[in-house]
């Protein structure tokens, strides 16, 4: 249900103007998704969604821009968005919150790590291939530290 509403907020706010959390209300309700305000401010925070002014001066939610959300650091973004992290041979997995692996691929690939080959990222997982095993296994350690961390 959490993911089908928050792909159903970033739907919304990237085809209309929403101002209010209960515009935002109003408009999951006519796509038969009910949530409360607790929930949708949850969401909002999840998403990285931001109130700005459009060129009219009227604030409204927009969804953050990759451009921005690369530029968070790779341990926010692991406390923030990760769930769990598993490790195959030379590949490690990050798994995500719902539509947040992209952000935290980003922010990998941003520190151009030269032990990572390359990564991919899906909706809410991130494959992460890694020139040796060993060094597979050092990244995911230290992965899972970082969680361990924010506990």
């Amino acid at each position: 249900m959490k993911e089908k509403r928050q792909r159903a907020i970033r739907e919304i706010l990237s085809t209309r103007s929403v101002s209010t959390q209960q515009e935002l209300m109003d408009a999951l309700q006519e796509k038969s998704i009910s949530a409360t305000q607790a929930t949708l401010s949850r969401d909002i925070r999840e998403l990285g969604i931001v109130k700005q002014q459009d060129e009219s001066g009227k604030t409204r939610y927009c969804l953050p821009r990759q451009e921005d959300v690369s530029r968070l650091s790779l341990p926010l973004i692991v406390t923030e968005a990760v769930r769990s992290v598993d490790c195959a041979a030379n590949i490690v997995v990050v798994k995500c919150r719902s539509g947040m692996a992209d952000a935290a691929c980003a922010a990998l690939d941003e520190m151009a790590l030269d032990w990572v080959v390359g990564t991919i990222a899906g909706d809410d997982t991130i494959f992460i291939l890694l020139r040796t095993q060993k060094q597979a296994a050092g990244f995911a350690a230290q992965l899972r530290q970082l969680l361990s961390d924010k506990m």
